[in-house]
C-alpha cells in the first residue's frame, strides 16, 4: 500500500496505463512541459515525449474531436478539460458524435477514451472554475460517467475507463485533489465501472453520494452518531452511469430513509434521478420521503468566500438534513 492523494492517484494510474499500453494518449491544454495546471500529468511528458503527452490548442472541440478520431483508429486517448465548466464548446463533439458512434455502426466502431472533467466548488474558482455539470453527461445514453471519491477508486476507476471499450466521462472533484491521502493498494487494480460502495455502514437512514459529497457525509455520519445516536449508512455511488440500482436499492431496505446529495443545483441535478429510483422500485421499504440536499438555486458557485460557503454543501447541512429525514 501506499499513501497517496486523489492528484497522485489519477497521475500514477495514467503513468502506468501509458507505460502498460503504447496505444495509451494524453492530450490537452497544458498538459505536456507544464504537467496541468493540477499538476496532475507531471512528469509524463518527459517521461513519454511529444508524440503521447500532447499539449493542445486552447479548443475544447478540438480536444474531444483530435481524442474522438484518435480512438477510432485504434488509440486510447486520455483528454482533459482543464475545468469542467470549459467541456461546451465541446458538447456537440461529445453527446452528438462520441457518445452515438457504437449505436450508429451497429456495433462496427467504439471509442476507448476517456474525457477527465475537473470539478465542483470550494477553491475559489468563481462561476467559470467551479462547475458540477455532471448531470448533462449522465443524460446522455452511450456515456459511462464516473466520478470517484477517494485515492484508490480514483485510481483505480481511471485505469478501468482507459481500458474502456467506450467512451468514459471521468469527473474528479478539485477540492479533493489534496485535501487527504489513504491508501491505495500496489500493483494493477482495476476497479469494475457500475458498482457503488459502502463507505459507511448504518442503520437509521442511508446517504447517497459521490465525489468530494463521499467526505463531507462521512464527517457528518460520525457527527451523526456521537451527537444523536443515528447510524447513518454512507453509500459512494462511484459510478453515476450506470447507476449500482441493486447496492442503492438494498441500503434503503436495510435503513428505510433515503438523502440524496450533491453539489450541483437540485433541479434537474443527478440526485433525482437516484430519488426517482428509489421511489420507483424501493417503495415498500421507505420510512420517509425521499429527500434531497443540493446547491441553491442560484446559476453558479459565487467567488466570494462568504457566498461560496453559502452555497456549498457541507458536513453541517448534511446533518440538520439527516435530522430532519430521520425524525418522520
Amino acid at each position: 500500500m501506499a499513501e497517496l492523494n486523489i492528484l497522485e492517484a489519477i497521475r500514477q494510474a495514467m503513468d502506468e496505463e501509458l507505460e502498460r499500453d503504447e496505444r495509451v494518449m494524453v492530450l490537452g491544454e497544458d498538459v505536456g512541459k507544464k504537467g496541468g495546471v493540477f499538476g496532475a500529468t507531471e512528469g509524463l511528458w518527459a517521461k513519454y515525449g511529444d508524440k503521447r503527452v500532447l499539449d493542445t490548442p486552447l479548443s475544447e472541440g478540438l480536444i474531444a474531436g483530435a481524442a474522438a478520431g484518435a480512438a477510432l483508429y485504434g488509440l486510447r486517448p486520455v483528454a482533459e478539460m482543464q475545468f469542467a465548466d470549459f467541456v461546451y464548446p465541446a458538447f456537440n463533439q461529445i453527446v452528438s458524435e462520441i457518445s452515438r458512434m457504437r449505436y450508429r455502426s451497429n456495433g462496427a466502431f467504439g471509442l476507448p477514451m476517456v474525457i477527465r472533467m475537473p470539478y465542483g466548488g470550494g477553491v475559489h474558482g468563481a462561476l467559470y472554475h467551479s462547475q458540477s455539470n455532471e448531470s448533462y453527461f449522465t443524460s446522455t445514453v452511450g456515456l459511462k460517467v464516473v466520478a470517484p471519491g477517494t485515492p484508490a477508486d480514483a485510481k483505480g476507476l481511471l485505469k478501468a475507463a482507459i481500458r474502456d471499450p467506450d467512451p468514459v466521462m471521468f469527473f474528479e472533484h478539485k477540492k479533493t485533489y489534496r485535501l487527504f491521502k489513504a491508501e491505495v493498494p500496489d500493483g494493477d487494480e482495476v476497479l469494475p465501472i457500475g458498482r457503488a460502495s459502502i463507505a459507511r455502514a448504518g442503520k437509521d437512514l442511508s446517504i447517497f453520494c459521490y465525489g468530494y459529497m463521499r467526505f463531507c457525509a462521512l464527517e457528518a455520519a460520525e457527527v451523526l452518531a456521537r451527537e444523536d445516536g443515528l447510524e447513518a449508512e454512507v453509500v459512494d455511488l462511484r459510478t453515476l452511469r450506470p447507476l449500482d440500482v441493486a447496492t442503492v436499492l438494498g441500503s434503503v431496505e436495510r435503513t428505510g430513509k433515503a438523502l440524496v446529495v450533491h453539489e450541483a443545483n437540485q433541479f434537474g441535478g443527478y440526485g433525482a434521478e437516484v430519488a426517482a429510483v428509489i421511489a420507483q422500485d424501493g417503495f415498500e421499504h421507505l420510512d420517509g420521503p425521499v429527500t434531497r440536499l443540493a446547491g441553491p438555486e442560484v446559476p453558479a458557485v459565487p467567488f466570494h468566500h462568504a457566498l461560496e460557503d453559502w452555497f456549498m454543501i457541507n458536513p453541517s447541512k448534511i446533518v440538520d438534513a439527516a435530522r430532519a429525514l430521520a425524525a418522520y
